[in-house]
């Protein structure tokens, strides 16, 4: 039971970062902080656009049981790529804030679906 309202917790913080994180892509422009991460980490203009309709993919992913598994693994991708293009750039501070981002999917794949049997 409380694995179940564990993994219930984890889902909904998940699924609305995921939703925060597609909003705030897909508005970028209003935010000039969003922009110059971006640059840093030389993701172009062009790409921003697949980038926010992953990450809302992925949130509804995680709602759907049948999906679940895959959602935590695009999101795990897309974390990992965040975090090797941190690397790549030298900034290791965005690096290591990412790493409890990445545990999160891990954690929710071991925890599994919260509503299946």
């Amino acid at each position: 039971m409380i694995k179940n309202i564990i993994s219930l917790a984890l889902l909904i913080i998940s699924v609305s970062l995921s939703f925060k994180h597609g909003w705030d892509t897909f508005n970028y422009r209003n935010s000039p902080g969003s922009v110059k991460m971006m640059n840093e980490l030389g993701i172009n203009e062009s790409f921003i656009p697949a980038f926010c309709i992953l990450t809302v993919a992925v949130g509804i992913l995680l709602l759907i049981p049948r999906t679940f598994f895959l959602g935590n693994m695009l999101n795990a991708i897309s974390i990992l790529s965040i975090m090797a293009l941190a690397l790549q750039s030298g900034n290791y501070r965005i690096a290591l804030i990412e790493i409890p981002f990445l545990a999160l999917p891990l954690l929710m794949i071991w925890l599994k679906y919260p509503f299946k049997n």
